[in-house]
């Protein structure tokens, strides 16, 4: 901690203040005039905060950090020994799940024991990530059997990756408490930031949360599932997909076929499918499809062309477009696989900074046999493949020769 902060109270602790979760919020509340305590166990990112760099893209964040550290609204801390004030500790470490796809709840519990000698009984708890369904009562029954008359809320992040900032001014905010008392502390709290709080019962937002993300999971199984069937009978899904949209309200909604994948859709799936007992069969399926694509794909391109004597160039390694976050994407999957198959693999990113396996776009073009998109960036759209066969399943280039 600076010197400069040392003088300074906050008005609220955000614990995993640096993640992808936590920064959103943070630049939110100090936007709004409080004074916020970065808590968070990795230093290297509290100094690049600190310094006023991201340490990842999230857009529209860099002059609102930039405005907070001019105004000494933030506070670097890296244990939780360090932090200070009265205030509401939101947590955003949420509950992961493990190698046999079950949720490890302990992750909470440790996180909440680790805080507990260092706030006070007045000081609301927030719980922000996805959690598994239950958690938030059971955390209220845990701290009461330990004397402690700590308040709890649940108040799921439900904001789009990269674009935290604009999600938070314009998404109405989900809020739930333990007790009448906690769950108005903390509508008072995110009546701060957001523009419309809706408040339910705590197992009804951690079901609402996973609802959500295991929606949208199941919508792109649907259509990929949809892309197979007319890849498997010779027809053009992209004119299919024109079609039933077009003028039609109905069909609307429907994404594009492509790779499902990052840190949430999938766990959170995974989650409500234990929550259920493995009851969950469409959330099943629709893990089965989206994790399937990428060695359907790698089957259907064996059949084609012999990989053994290609070079396969991975066109975009984020789990998405347009962020450089490459948490469960299967871009790598992807790669996993075609190691095994292809003579070489390369991959490109105009935006992921973190793996040293990162080449130019122009040298994976020249050296590839065959390109794979598997990142829908915009930087791909119109881009020059020098006529190489490019696999497109999200139907997105322009000038390519396609060939899947």
């Amino acid at each position: 901690m600076s010197s400069r902060e040392s003088g300074l109270t906050p008005d609220l602790t955000v614990v995993g203040g640096a993640g992808h979760v936590g920064i959103p919020l943070v630049l939110a509340f100090a936007e709004a005039g409080l004074t916020v305590n970065v808590n968070d166990l990795n230093e290297n990112t509290l100094a690049t905060l600190r310094a006023g760099k991201l340490p990842f893209i999230e857009y529209g964040a860099a002059p609102l950090l930039a405005k907070a550290l001019a105004e000494n609204k933030l506070i670097f801390t890296a244990t939780p020994g360090a932090m200070r004030g009265n205030g509401p500790v939101i947590v955003t470490i949420g509950t992961p799940v493990d190698e046999f796809l079950n949720p490890v709840t302990s992750a909470v519990q440790k996180c909440i024991d680790d805080l507990l000698p260092h706030i006070n009984d007045e000081q609301l708890i927030v719980l922000r990530s996805t959690v598994f369904p239950g958690t938030t009562d059971w955390l209220h029954d845990y701290l009461a059997r330990l004397g402690r008359k700590n308040r709890i809320a649940f108040c799921p992040e439900r904001v789009v990756q990269g674009y935290g900032i604009k999600e938070l001014r314009e998404m109405p905010q989900i809020v739930s408490g333990t007790t009448p008392e906690a769950e108005a502390e903390a509508v008072a709290l995110f009546n701060r930031i957001a523009p419309e709080v809706v408040t339910i019962k705590p197992l009804e937002a951690e079901l609402a949360k996973l609802y959500a993300n295991a929606y949208r999971y199941i919508e792109f199984a649907a259509t990929n599932q949809f892309y197979m069937i007319a890849k498997s009978a010779g027809a053009d899904y992209s004119a299919i997909m024109k079609a039933m949209k077009h003028n039609y309200p109905r069909a609307r909604t429907l994404p594009g076929p492509g790779f499902a994948a990052g840190p949430c859709l999938f766990k959170d799936t995974m989650q409500l499918a234990a929550f259920a007992r493995n009851q969950f069969n469409i959330g099943h399926a629709a893990m089965q499809m989206n994790e399937g694509l990428a060695l359907q794909l790698i089957d259907d391109l064996k059949r084609q062309y012999d990989l053994s004597k290609m070079t396969v160039g991975l066109l975009g390694m984020a789990f998405k477009a347009e962020i450089d976050d490459v948490r469960a994407s299967l871009s790598y999957k992807l790669k996993r696989t075609l190691l095994t198959n292809a003579r070489e693999v390369l991959t490109t990113d105009p935006f992921v900074t973190i793996d040293p396996a990162i080449k130019p776009l122009d040298e994976v073009v020249a050296k590839s046999d065959l390109l794979i998109l598997c990142t829908p960036h915009s930087a791909y759209k119109e881009a020059d493949f020098s006529g190489k066969p490019v696999v497109d399943i999200w139907g997105f280039l322009k000038n390519a020769n396609v060939v899947y």
